[in-house]
């Protein structure tokens, strides 16, 4: 038996599950809104580490994991590292201009 055991896999809704509730709720929160923020700057795949919030380890898997559930981003895991990613072309087609009004909000 091994040592380390499997992490559980993610959990992504598909496109016609996401809610504009469910993302609105999601995007209320500072600290996912700073995450979000930082995925559409990047427009690529960031490790959890690479993520800079000012909350502890096991607080951002927490808003990680409320952002995938709503369909805002996307994570997949490679090893023992996970990658997110926004769900920009989901969220554009589903709700066309809602993520670029929240990004362009002021801070």
């Amino acid at each position: 038996m091994s040592k380390t055991a499997a992490l559980p896999p993610l959990v992504h809704p598909a496109q016609d599950e996401i809610t504009v509730e469910g993302v609105l709720r999601a995007l209320a929160d500072p600290v996912r809104l700073a995450i979000v923020r930082q995925l559409a700057a990047a427009d690529h795949e960031i490790a959890c580490g690479g993520l800079t919030v000012p909350v502890t380890k096991s607080t951002l898997t927490h808003h990680l994991s409320i952002l995938r559930q709503a369909g805002v981003v996307s994570g997949r895991q490679e090893g023992t590292t996970r990658f997110n990613s926004l769900r920009r072309n989901d969220l554009d087609v589903l709700f066309p201009g809602l993520l670029d009004g929240v990004l362009a909000a002021p801070r």
